[in-house]
C-alpha cells in the first residue's frame, strides 16, 4: 500500500463487559480485543495448531461442508480465472475433520495451494461447540457459521447483515471500506461473484496496478486491524472488507443478524431490489434517470417524511404497513414484474 491505513477503532472500556448496546446502530466498525479469549477452542489454539485441529475435529459430526482449493499460483487470493469466465479454485464437499487433514498436509509445504472451508453452519456441522463457544450479548437464535483453511485472502466484499467475527485460531487482517468507497475498488459483477457476494478485482497489494488507477483513494481511506485468537470484530451492514489469514492454518466463527424494525417491514435481503434497479433504470434516458433517482430519493433516502400531508388513516405503503398491507404489495409488485 501506498499510504498508511488508520486502525480500526477499539473498544477500550475495560471496566466492564460490552454489551449489544455498545455497538448496534454505530455506523463505523469496532475491534474488540479478547471478546471471546475464554472460549475452549481459543485456548486449544494458544498450546498449538495441532492441539486446535484435534480439539475441533472432536466436534465434528461428519456433515460436508464446502471447501474451495486453490493452485498454489494464485497465491491464495479467491478470485476469477484467467479468462474471467469462471472461478480460480475448485469446489468440494469434505467433512471439517478430512480439511484439517489436507490443511495439516499443505503445512507442510514450502508453496501449498490454497484451502478454505467456507461459511458452514456450526448447528450443522459442530453442534457440540455450541455449548461452550458463546458470545453472551447476541441473541441464542443468531447462528454461528465457521471458516477455516490456510493463507487466503477474501478480496473486499460487503454484506447486508450485521457481523460479529471472532478468531479462534490464526491471525487474520482486516482491511475495511466505508459504504462510499464501492466507485474507487473495481466491483466485479453482481451477477457472477466467486463468493456469492461481489468483490473488488483489485489487488489491494498492487496499488500500482494502471488498470484500477482509483485504488489508491480507496487505500487512502482504508482502516486495518490484525486480529489474534480470542480477538472480535463488528463489522457494520453495508462496508467493505478484505480479509487476509496469515497463518498455516486460520479459523474464525461469525454471527449474521439483521434486526427487524420495531414497525413496517424488511425484506431478507435488498439484492433483489438493487439488481431491480439496474435492470430498470440504467438503460433509461438521462432526463428520465434523473426523474426516477428524484422519486427515490424523495420517497426513500431523503429524511424527510413523504406522506406527512396525507391523513395518517390514507397513507398506505407509506404509512404503518400490517402484515395483510405487506402480502398485498407484495402481490402488487409481482403484478408489475
Amino acid at each position: 500500500m501506498t499510504s498508511t491505513p488508520s486502525a480500526i477503532e477499539e473498544y477500550d472500556d475495560a471496566s466492564q463487559p460490552i454489551g449489544l448496546a455498545d455497538i448496534v446502530g454505530r455506523d463505523r466498525p469496532l475491534v474488540i480485543r479478547g471478546l471471546c479469549r475464554d472460549w475452549p477452542l481459543v485456548k486449544l489454539a494458544a498450546q498449538s495448531d495441532t492441539a486446535f485441529a484435534r480439539g475441533l475435529a472432536a466436534l465434528d459430526n461428519g456433515t460436508e461442508v464446502d471447501a474451495l482449493l486453490m493452485s498454489p499460483g494464485e497465491d491464495g487470493v479467491i478470485g476469477y480465472n484467467a479468462g474471467f469466465d469462471g472461478f480460480n479454485y475448485e469446489h468440494h464437499r469434505v467433512s471439517i475433520t478430512q480439511g484439517l487433514k489436507r490443511l495439516a498436509q499443505y503445512s507442510r509445504q514450502d508453496n501449498p495451494p490454497g484451502l478454505a472451508m467456507q461459511s458452514a453452519p456450526v448447528s450443522a456441522c459442530l453442534p457440540g461447540l455450541l455449548d461452550n463457544h458463546v458470545i453472551p450479548f447476541l441473541d441464542p437464535v443468531i447462528q454461528p457459521r465457521i471458516w477455516i483453511g490456510n493463507k487466503v485472502t477474501t478480496p473486499a466484499h460487503f454484506d447486508e447483515y450485521r457481523n460479529v467475527a471472532c478468531v479462534v485460531c490464526g491471525v487474520r487482517r482486516f482491511t475495511l471500506f466505508a459504504p462510499d468507497q464501492a466507485p474507487n475498488l473495481y466491483v466485479g459483477p453482481l451477477d457472477f461473484a466467486p463468493t456469492g457476494a461481489a468483490i473488488s478485482i483489485a489487488r489491494l497489494d498492487r496499488p500500482d496496478d494502471q488498470r484500477f488507477p482509483r485504488l489508491k483513494l480507496a487505500l487512502a481511506q482504508a482502516q486495518v486491524a490484525e486480529l489474534q485468537p480470542g480477538d472480535a470484530i463488528y463489522i457494520p451492514p453495508m462496508w467493505w472488507h478484505h480479509v487476509e489469514s496469515l497463518q498455516r492454518i486460520n479459523a474464525l466463527v461469525n454471527y449474521w443478524w439483521k434486526p427487524m424494525p420495531a414497525a413496517g417491514y424488511a425484506p431478507e435481503t435488498a439484492m433483489g431490489c438493487l439488481l431491480h434497479c439496474i435492470l430498470t433504470f440504467r438503460s433509461l434516458p438521462p432526463a428520465e434517470r434523473a426523474a426516477w433517482k428524484g422519486l427515490l430519493d424523495h420517497y426513500v433516502f431523503d429524511g424527510a417524511d413523504p406522506a406527512a400531508h396525507i391523513p395518517a388513516g390514507r397513507r398506505g405503503m407509506l404509512g404503518t404497513l400490517t402484515p395483510e398491507m405487506v402480502a398485498k404489495l407484495r402481490e402488487t409488485i409481482r403484478r408489475y414484474l
